[in-house]
């Protein structure tokens, strides 16, 4: 079994070029809910809770997009 591939499948360039996208989108969209969390005082709490989900969702999947994705 040594030539086993850690993940079932490959992510191919163009899919690892697309990841790193929605990645940098993910990260604008919650820059911009953390602006306008700060801005209104009801929803503080709501934009900085989807502000944080989305951080963490941009940075999983940029781990996934730079660590098996292609070259």
């Amino acid at each position: 079994m040594s030539g086993m591939h850690p993940l079932l499948f490959v992510i191919k360039l163009h899919t690892t070029i697309r990841l790193k996208e929605l990645a940098a989108a993910l990260i604008a969209v919650a820059g911009g809910l953390m602006v306008i969390g700060s801005m209104m005082p009801m929803g503080r709490r709501g934009g900085q809770w989807l502000a944080g989900l989305a951080l963490a969702a941009a940075g999983v999947i940029g781990v996934i997009a730079l660590h098996w994705g292609a070259k």
